[in-house]
């Protein structure tokens, strides 16, 4: 592979998991358009969706393999041929509703998948050369909601101590300590993001921005658990994949970094903000709030969660880019001018 220059530097092969989901596939776009090459690696779960990558069939630099991160043989012949040297590592079950009621799919997919993934990776790295070997990154994708629930005031930071209150954050919080023996014990290359929640295109329709967008649009309550209090730290995920090629660029290996937007909202006070939006947008829809219907709160449900981005700001120079408010409108538009994608 001949080296070319882009704005973020050197071309890299780069293994994306899960590619085809939600914040995969913005990122996978992202790193083609900086000029990267990408194996694009998903099992095309229910929150994998090609039409995600919709425009990128005739891309060169662009690859799909339809393939279960739990499947050795598989993962062994993709580091193989391919011969990445970033893998990112995205592929996971991430509803928390949906690990509630299924937990197993999340101990299988987050846990032993990424247990397999990594095992792969590491006989593929033993075998590079000593500058390969030197430059190889593995970036582990993960959540703030491994480190429990805030009260009122506080920030999570990377020393925080984690304290996983659902099926799904246990099982992030696993595949995490995982990643860290593997760097402790082998010396593996591999660093963890720890991110607050994402907004943006291709989010699947179960999570809240996206419900209370769909449901408005087709009339529908737009459930809101408990009392609406739950309070959330939110990042575009744009923001978030300029944050993951800045790690995977610069960040040093066995750390973590905490990736977040500095944008609190409680759960109900956004839900009317992006009734608000959409009224701007379809004035003769009327009042949307109106279909606002508070539901029966979810089983352990975490109060408050954000983090403190210090650290990614000071050591690589990272701060979102966008406008908090304008970041949402710009959410809340997509929805509206993609019903073909979500409907």
């Amino acid at each position: 592979m001949v080296d070319r220059m882009t704005e973020t530097g050197k071309e890299r092969a780069v293994m994306v998991t899960g590619g085809a989901g939600f914040i995969g596939a913005n990122l996978v776009r992202h790193l083609l358009a900086a000029g990267h090459r990408v194996l694009n690696v998903d099992a095309l779960t229910y929150a994998g969706n090609r039409a995600s990558l919709a425009g990128l069939e005739g891309e060169g630099n662009h690859e799909f393999v339809q393939a279960d991160i739990t499947d050795e043989a598989a993962m062994r012949g993709l580091f193989e041929r391919f011969r990445p040297q970033w893998v990112i590592h995205l592929a996971a079950e991430s509803h928390v509703d949906r690990s509630i009621l299924g937990p197993m799919k999340f101990v299988r997919s987050n846990i032993v998948g990424t247990a397999v993934l990594l095992q792969e990776a590491l006989g593929y790295w033993r075998g590079l050369d000593e500058a390969a070997s030197r430059d190889f990154r593995w970036v582990q994708v993960s959540t703030d909601e491994v480190f429990g629930s805030l009260g009122e005031n506080g920030k999570f930071d990377e020393g925080s101590a984690y304290d996983p209150r659902s099926p799904y954050a246990a099982s992030k919080a696993a595949g995490d300590h995982l990643v860290r023996a593997w760097w402790h014990t082998y010396g593996f290359p591999a660093l963890i993001t720890n991110c607050s929640n994402n907004h943006g295109p291709f989010q699947h329709p179960e999570k809240l921005i996206p419900t209370v967008i769909t449901h408005a649009l087709r009339g529908l309550p737009i459930p809101v658990y408990g009392n609406g209090t739950n309070t959330r730290d939110w990042l575009h995920v744009q923001d978030h994949c300029d944050a993951l090629l800045r790690v995977a660029e610069a960040g040093t290996p066995g750390k973590t970094y905490l990736i977040g937007g500095g944008n609190e909202w409680r759960n109900l006070d956004l839900v009317r903000g992006i009734c608000r939006w959409l009224r701007e947008l379809l004035p003769d829809e009327g009042d949307f709030s109106r279909l606002i219907t508070f539901v029966e709160d979810r089983p352990g449900h975490d109060f408050r969660y954000a983090v403190d981005p210090t650290n990614i700001r000071r050591e690589l120079g990272w701060t979102p880019k966008r406008d908090p408010e304008a970041a949402f409108r710009e959410t809340v538009r997509w929805y509206v001018e993609n019903r073909n994608w979500w409907g």
